[in-house]
């Protein structure tokens, strides 16, 4: 199959993996609305097309979280990356060293955060969620900081799970072992089941080894969930900041209020995010609310961006509205389950030439152009 955009890859990857790891990764809380949201909202949004600018010399090139990168992007964290392709973690990790880009590892990875951070020349970041047992959230900082982070993420719409429906049918992260459908369903992908036979048992790679935790990927995963704090408020961000000397930012800000209140607290930089339309189902798409949070905190913080990224242009339009940087999710998981780390290599060939043609027709050369542009894109209603 010839793959010529990231909804090809999406179509492959649901052919190679198990239905639980598919739906996992592809679904959404409650009904799926805000999923659904999250693209549809891009699609309202409407580029002006400019001519005769001479637009030969063209750069992608762009710096934020410190690092100039070679597009406006980094590889954003989602957990059980190692399910969707045999060791995916280090495969992510090297994809993003080979398309000078960076990634984020999320706390709920197959590989560990040392595994991870050995893959690559480059530095990783980490995405931390913060558990009840605080003991374990400082280990897992000081793990990260060990291992060379220079930026960690702390994950904060989640103190409560969604109900991801799709996930519920499969007893993903709420059972502790493999019920007869799953199991019938991995039986009838014997090419996926052969490649993970090769790595052993599945486990969390950052809590493996811990009793407490259970011993296989299923146990660990409803474990590891029923830990992270409900009781988390903005003031143990203080706590974080105290402990982490690095770069801090926030990931699940969806409203000016809390985006000015993360600024506060002295975040580096926020995440606009609605958790990919896994958490509060009705919620506003990630899109719709970030040139309002960019208005008020762009000139004291970094904001980025994530949610819907499929395309190109939806990284031109994040931009245009006030991005200083796009994290992908769902796109480049696509590409690992189709083809491992040429997969999601491609994902970022397929972004690269949509961004660049965007830029092209719009009459711009460069991101620090787009990001100077006025009225550059404006919405349908």
């Amino acid at each position: 199959m010839i793959t010529t955009n990231i909804e090809d890859l999406r179509i492959l990857a649901r052919r190679r993996l198990p239905r639980m790891f598919f739906d996992y990764l592809d679904g959404g809380a409650f009904s799926e609305t805000t999923l659904r949201r999250n693209r549809t909202d891009f699609e309202r949004i409407v580029l002006e097309q400019r001519v005769l600018v001479d637009i030969r010399d063209r750069d992608l090139g762009h710096t934020f979280l410190g690092q100039r990168r070679s597009l406006p992007v980094m590889l954003g964290p989602i957990g059980f990356c190692g399910m969707m392709s045999a060791g995916g973690e280090m495969k992510v990790a090297r994809a993003a060293e080979q398309s000078g880009i960076g990634m984020c590892l999320s706390t709920f990875s197959i590989a560990s955060l040392e595994q991870t951070a050995a893959a690559t020349r480059q530095p990783i970041a980490f995405q931390l969620y913060v558990f009840r047992d605080r003991g374990l959230a400082e280990s897992m900082v000081a793990r990260a900081e060990a291992a060379g982070v220079e930026t960690l993420f702390v994950t904060v719409d989640a103190s409560v799970s969604g109900i991801r429906e799709r996930d519920t049918r499969n007893g993903f992260r709420t059972a502790t072992r493999l019920g007869l459908r799953p199991m019938i369903d991995l039986a009838l992908h014997p090419r996926w089941c052969l490649a993970h036979a090769r790595h052993g048992r599945p486990q969390l790679g950052n809590v493996a080894g811990n009793p407490a935790m259970g011993r296989g990927v299923m146990a660990q995963a409803a474990r590891l969930s029923s830990q992270i704090d409900p009781s988390l408020v903005w003031k143990d961000l203080d706590w974080l900041r105290q402990r982490w000397k690095g770069r801090l930012v926030v990931k699940g800000i969806l409203s000016v209020g809390d985006a000015e209140k993360a600024v506060a607290m002295g975040a580096d930089a926020i995440v606009v995010s609605n958790h990919g339309g896994r958490q509060l189902d009705g919620a506003p798409s990630s899109i719709s609310m970030l040139p309002s949070i960019a208005s008020a905190v762009g000139r004291q913080t970094e904001v980025l961006f994530d949610g819907g990224i499929r395309r190109g242009t939806d990284i031109f339009k994040a931009l245009a509205l006030g991005a200083d940087g796009v994290l992908l999710g769902r796109a480049y998981i696509y590409g690992l389950a189709a083809h491992g780390e040429a997969g999601v290599v491609e994902v970022l060939r397929h972004l690269r030439a949509e961004l660049d043609v965007a830029l092209a027709l719009t009459g711009l050369s460069s991101i620090a152009e787009l990001k100077a542009a006025r009225d550059i894109v404006r919405t349908e209603r």
